[in-house]
C-alpha cells in the first residue's frame, strides 16, 4: 500500500524551504544523486550530465514559475548508508526535488528520508519493485521495473536458448538479486530448468572459480543480475578459459565502460533496457547538443533529463512547488519529454513502453 503524506508535515517542510535564505528566495533548489565515485561512477556521470543539461535548458527558457533552478549533486557511491546521509544533506540544502538515486539499494532507504521531509523523488534508474511498492506517494520513476524486465528476459531465454544450459548469477544487491530472481521465475514458469544458480561478491577482480565451475558444467548462457564491472570481468575470464558462453544481462550494462572492460570479448553480449531515447525524433536536437559537447547521451543521461522535465511540468501545472500539489500533478498528468509522452500509475511507476533486447557489437549497443 502506498503511504499518504501528512499535510502538517508538507506544510512544515514547505515553510522550512521558504525560510531557507536568500538563495532559496531566488532559486528553486533541486538535486540528483548517484554513484559519482566508485566502480559505478560512469552511471553517476550519466545522471549528472542529464540533470545539468535539463537545468540549463529550463533556466534558459525562463525557469520554473519565474524562478531559476539550482542543482545540487550528491554522491552515494551506490552505498545504502551513504545514500541516507546524502538524502539528509539534501534536506538541509532546501532541496524540493530529487532526480535520483541510481542503485535500488540506495534509492529505497533514501526514499524514506524524502517521504518524511516532503521531497518529491523521481528515480531515472532504480528498477527494484520495492521502491514504488513500499515507497510513499512522493516516489516515482521514469524507468521500468525488474518484474517487467525479468518477464522479457526470462521469455527470451526460454524461447531462444532451449538447447543451452543456463546459469543464473547475481551480485547479492537489491537490484542484481531482484533482477536475476525475476528472470529465473519467468524462465521456470515457462518450463525452463536452470543449470546453475550462484551469487558473486560485487567488487572482486577474480571470478576464476565461478568461470571454472561454469566451464565444467558446460554452461552456454550466463544470465547476470548485476553491473557492467563484474559482467565485463567475467566475460574476459570466460574467454581466457576458451569459453564462448554468451552473457545476457539487464540495464546495468548500458554504459560504454562495459566495452572498455571487455574489448572484443564483449561481442555478442545481450541485455534488456528500455527503448533508447536517442532514437526518439523529439530528442534529436538534444542528442546533437550533448554530442557537440563531447558527451554521448547513453544509458541514463536522457532518463535523468526526462525526470527533471516531468517534475518541472508538474510544478508548472500545480503553480507551486508545494509537495502535495506537485504529487497530485504528477499522478494526474501526462508529460512531454525527451523520453516521449508518459504518465505515472497509482504506484508511481511510469506508463511508458517496457523493455527491449539489445546486443553489443563493435563497441556499442543497439536493438537486437
Amino acid at each position: 500500500m502506498k503511504k499518504t503524506f501528512k499535510l502538517s508535515m508538507i506544510a512544515a517542510v514547505t515553510a522550512a524551504t521558504m525560510s531557507f535564505g536568500s538563495l532559496a528566495a531566488a532559486d528553486i533548489t533541486i538535486a540528483t544523486a548517484g554513484p559519482m565515485t566508485g566502480q559505478y561512477a560512469s552511471f553517476g556521470a550519466q545522471m549528472k550530465a542529464g540533470a545539468e543539461q535539463a537545468v540549463a535548458d529550463i533556466n534558459a527558457s525562463g525557469g520554473v514559475l519565474g524562478q531559476q533552478l539550482a542543482l545540487e549533486v550528491g554522491d552515494d557511491a551506490c552505498d545504502p548508508k551513504q545514500a541516507v546521509a546524502v538524502a539528509n544533506q539534501m534536506v538541509n540544502k532546501g532541496v524540493v526535488f530529487m532526480a535520483g538515486h541510481f542503485c535500488s539499494g540506495s534509492s529505497i532507504p533514501a526514499s524514506k528520508v524524502y517521504e518524511e521531509e516532503g521531497i518529491v523523488m523521481i528515480s531515472p534508474a532504480s528498477t527494484n519493485p520495492k521502491l514504488t511498492e513500499e515507497g510513499g506517494d512522493n516516489v516515482f520513476r521514469v524507468c521500468g521495473r525488474d518484474d517487467q524486465q525479468g518477464v522479457v528476459a526470462g521469455k527470451f531465454l526460454k524461447e531462444n536458448f532451449a538447447d543451452k544450459k543456463i546459469a543464473f548469477i547475481h551480485d547479492k544487491t537489491a537490484y542484481g538479486k531482484g533482477l536475476a530472481d525475476a528472470t529465473l521465475a519467468e524462465y521456470k514458469k515457462l518450463g525452463g530448468e536452470p543449470a546453475m544458480y550462484e551469487a558473486i561478491t560485487a567488487g572482486e577482480k577474480d571470478y576464476t572459480a565461478l568461470v571454472s565451475k561454469m566451464k565444467q558444467s558446460d554452461i552456454g548462457i550466463m544470465y547476470l543480475g548485476g553491473y557492467h564491472t563484474e559482467g565485463g570481468l567475467i566475460v574476459r575470464q570466460m574467454r581466457e578459459q576458451g569459453m564462448d558462453t554468451v552473457l545476457v544481462s539487464g540495464d546495468a550494462l548500458v554504459t560504454n565502460e562495459y566495452w572498455s572492460i571487455t574489448g572484443p570479448a564483449g561481442e555478442g553480449t545481450l541485455m534488456t533496457f528500455s527503448p533508447d531515447p536517442r532514437k526518439n525524433p523529439v530528442a534529436a536536437p538534444l542528442v546533437e547538443k550533448f554530442r557537440s559537447k563531447g558527451i554521448e547521451p547513453e544509458g541514463y543521461v536522457l532518463y535523468t533529463y526526462g525526470a527533471v522535465q516531468a517534475w518541472a511540468q508538474a510544478v508548472t501545472t500545480a503553480g507551486s512547488t508545494d509537495t502535495g500539489k506537485v504529487i497530485k500533478a504528477l499522478q494526474d498528468g501526462e508529460f512531454e519529454t525527451v523520453l516521449g509522452k508518459f504518465g505515472f500509475d497509482e504506484k508511481g511507476d511510469v506508463t511508458a513502453p517496457g523493455y527491449v533486447l539489445y546486443e553489443w557489437k563493435n563497441g556499442t549497443y543497439d536493438y537486437l
